[in-house]
């Protein structure tokens, strides 16, 4: 009898580490995942000849209009929309992302490198855009394996059709090809104009968008991507520290000029006139967006139950749903992860955010899931 023991208890204990793991990233819920062994050439030839093959690229992510842009550096030095592509699936509300398991797709600006790439993917071809970053391992922010992948489905990662995968990552292997060694990917929640951030002038994220969008207004004047740095738990665009400084993402920020030969959409000290808070918000209501710690809480706690076979509601609740007790106990161990994340932030090494940073080759392997 105890021949027959064994499997089955291994077999149950690799389900439930299976289980445990599959919080870490985004996990494909409505399809069964696919497999590709390489990027497939049709679609890297393609991309080359279109491209000259040397062509660097960054990406633009939109949730609330669901699309996907890769634009290409042309010959002056500015950038041109090259694809834009329907986003099949993402998961979560507009805002931020807080914690593992919250099913938030994260929101920020972010740096690709070649060993981020996987294109051994279940997921058919992904690549990891780098979660957490700077910023938000500053802010105490933590997860795994956010990704943009094929098959069609998502728990906190942008998912496309296999054939807009193919096309996306070629962009990517042809770049890195001819010598980019890393590119950008801005993830907003909306097209941030002023009409559009008029709308959300009452919602809970709206300082964390309007730091957004002094990065989103630096690419529109120039076409250039900006020059991201984390200072004082925030975003920097397009600055220079004054008499030798750093910028380092948990202290406070130093003196800094503009670079001088970055065009902005804002004001000379950095900032842009809120020029959206005098609009009148329109008619039309706008998408929920996630109201903060708290709800990314109750959606891992929920991730949780629900991949260990308890039953649970449908959806996440929100804060309003559940008791005191119950949000309290869902808060303890996001809030106690957060707290190590802030403390390893801290200890951390400073990182550079630039075009092409001047970093060590991330070497973390990446399971072949994702």
């Amino acid at each position: 009898m105890e021949r027959f023991r064994s499997p089955i208890a291994t077999y149950s204990r690799l389900l439930l580490a299976a289980a445990a793991f599959a919080l870490t990233g985004c996990v494909a819920q409505d399809k069964a995942a696919t497999s590709s062994p390489s990027a497939p050439k049709s679609a890297a030839v393609r991309i080359e000849k279109a491209t000259d093959g040397k062509t660097p690229i960054m990406m633009r992510i939109f949730k609330e209009e669901g699309v996907l842009e890769v634009w290409r550096k042309g010959s002056g030095g500015k950038y041109a929309l090259a694809a834009s592509y329907p986003i099949c699936k993402w998961s979560g509300k507009l805002g931020p992302k807080f914690a593992e398991g919250d099913r938030q797709a994260p929101e920020g600006f972010y740096t690709v490198r070649r060993s981020q790439m996987n294109p051994n993917s279940d997921y058919h071809l992904s690549f990891d855009i780098g979660y957490p970053n700077a910023y938000d391992r500053a802010n105490g922010r933590y997860g795994r394996y956010l990704m943009v992948h094929g098959a069609c489905s998502s728990a906190g990662c942008y998912s496309m059709t296999d054939a807009q995968i193919e096309e996306i990552y070629a962009f990517a292997e042809t770049a890195f090809k001819g010598g980019q060694s890393a590119f950008q990917v801005a993830a907003f929640p909306f097209r941030m104009t002023d009409e559009n951030m008029a709308r959300y002038k009452g919602d809970p994220n709206l300082p964390f968008w309007t730091m957004l969008k002094q990065g989103y207004d630096a690419f529109e004047a120039s076409r250039i991507p900006p020059k991201v740095d984390v200072c004082g738990r925030q975003y920097v665009f397009n600055r220079t520290p004054k008499n030798g400084a750093e910028f380092s993402p948990s202290r406070a920020c130093p003196p800094s000029d503009p670079m001088p030969d970055a065009k902005s959409a804002y004001a000379e000290d950095g900032r842009k006139p809120q020029g959206f808070a005098s609009l009148l918000s329109p008619a039309k209501a706008p998408a929920p967006s996630i109201s903060g710690i708290e709800e990314a809480a109750l959606a891992a706690d929920w991730s949780a139950r629900r991949l260990k076979g308890e039953k649970v509601s449908q959806s996440p609740p929100s804060p309003s749903d559940v008791s005191e007790a119950v949000l309290k106990a869902a808060l303890k161990p996001v809030l106690e992860r957060s707290a190590r994340a802030l403390l390893a932030a801290q200890a951390a090494p400073r990182r550079r955010m630039t075009e092409a940073p001047a970093v060590a080759q991330d070497t973390t392997v990446r399971p072949r899931r994702f």
